[in-house]
């Protein structure tokens, strides 16, 4: 059963990342975004393994951990590299 829970929420983290990218909350790149949901998921899934603790489902920590990361992380980053490339011009 955890077997199934890990890749669903895997998938989850990776329509999540898709879709904040389409939809402009974020701009950091399909691919970018995509490897700070898995990796956030995948913490989370190992918190939950290892100590218990979660919000609820794994869908729902899917969901949850993927949108945090990828409205958190890398926010100041891409703020700085359009700076960055705006001075350069």
């Amino acid at each position: 059963m955890g077997f199934f829970a890990f890749f669903g929420s895997m998938m989850i983290a990776g329509v999540v990342a898709f879709l904040s990218e389409k939809w402009g909350w974020t701009h950091n790149g399909i691919l970018p975004s995509l490897l700070i949901a898995l990796g956030a998921v995948f913490v989370l899934f190992m918190v939950r393994s290892t100590f218990g603790l979660s919000l609820g489902s794994p869908g729902f920590d899917a969901a949850v951990g993927s949108a945090a990361a990828l409205i958190l992380i890398p926010t100041e980053y891409a703020a700085n590299r359009r700076k960055r490339n705006r001075r350069d011009r």
